[in-house]
């Protein structure tokens, strides 16, 4: 099995370069499509509250993952404070939404490395990072730190699919899985759930490029463990909202029906979605025929690579609570194939 990515970029000297130019993106901020562009290297602060230095809010092995980066030691979790959209039902709103006492939570670069290493040396199989897009830069600059280090283990990217084309193409060669949540099919949506404009497009045209870094293919390691490839998440939302069929079908046509699907029935009603009445079509759990729709549709469309959640339980069992940052998630059932 080959090496991380990035191992090769660091050996050519190519990483530094391209830690250097994506930081470059901070001084007017177009990490992500919002295009701030505020001075986050002064500190100065926009859409994500976010400056500078990154800000972890809890880091740790964790079981909920897909089975091929979880194995038997978890998959080494990076939750990011903040993030870039603000979604009325994010099950993360606890470090998503609470920018004033996030700020806590701000590291240096290093102590980023050094968590990274910390979670290699508890047997992690990968880092995983999540909600990694405001902090793609400081992201890069912490494995380059890391690696130097002698960190090898796979990077994953494990975002709301709200990114910039421009960084993605400087993360290729860094980032060896990604995993992007396809929120929606329709712009109106985004605005209305998440508050951003153009998320069909932007996520679209992130994802392609994404599968243009690692095909369909998922290079699985001899233990049978993802090291490199794309895996496109999907949360079943009630009364259709995110139009999954409608992604399932953008995935099959404009990308390849082989391309991993990660379909979830986890949603649950929390954050705004459960206490304000604006955001009724939210306000409850997906029933089952609802879910049995969503998987007759991928059986359909003869899409075969990835998982999908057991529904009876996956909404119980998927409830972070950040109060408890050393491990928010208390009992995690797997996926299954």
């Amino acid at each position: 099995m080959k090496q991380a990515s990035y191992i090769s970029l660091l050996n050519s000297g190519q990483l530094e370069a391209r830690v250097e130019r994506l930081e470059a993106l901070l001084e007017r901020c177009t990490v992500c499509p919002r295009d701030c562009l505020n001075n986050r290297l002064n500190n100065e602060l926009a859409a994500c509250y976010s400056g500078k230095l990154p800000i972890v809010s809890s880091y740790t092995p964790h079981f909920g993952e897909e089975p091929a980066l979880v194995g038997t030691h978890g998959a080494g979790n990076i939750f990011f404070g903040n993030c870039n959209l603000r979604c009325v039902y994010c099950q993360n709103y606890q470090i998503s939404q609470t920018h004033k006492e996030q700020i806590k939570n701000e590291v240096t670069h290093e102590r980023l490395a050094a968590m990274m290493l910390e979670l290699a040396s508890q047997g992690c199989h990968n880092i995983n990072f999540v909600s990694p897009t405001h902090f793609a830069p400081q992201m890069a600059r912490g494995i380059l730190i890391a690696a130097r280090q002698g960190l090898s283990l796979p990077i994953v990217y494990n975002t709301n699919a709200y990114d910039s084309v421009e960084v993605l193409r400087l993360l290729d060669g860094i980032v060896d899985v990604y995993l992007p949540d396809l929120k929606y099919a329709e712009d109106e949506a985004g605005y209305l759930y998440s508050k951003v404009k153009r998320y069909k497009e932007c996520s679209r045209l992130a994802i392609a490029d994404m599968y243009r870094q690692t095909g369909d293919e998922l290079v699985l390691g001899e233990d049978g463990l993802l090291k490199r490839g794309l895996v496109i998440r999907l949360l079943v939302l009630p009364n259709d909202i995110g139009g999954v069929r409608e992604s399932l079908e953008w995935i099959r046509d404009s990308l390849s029906p082989r391309v991993a699907v990660s379909l979830m029935a986890q949603y649950y009603p929390t954050n705004q979605a459960a206490t304000n009445p604006r955001h009724i079509l939210l306000s409850r759990r997906i029933t089952e025929s609802e879910w049995l729709r969503t998987v007759s549709a991928l059986e359909e469309m003869g899409m075969e690579a990835g998982w999908m959640q057991q529904f009876d339980g996956a909404a119980y069992y998927y409830r972070p609570d950040f109060n408890d940052p050393d491990k928010p998630f208390k009992d995690i059932r797997d996926f299954r194939s």
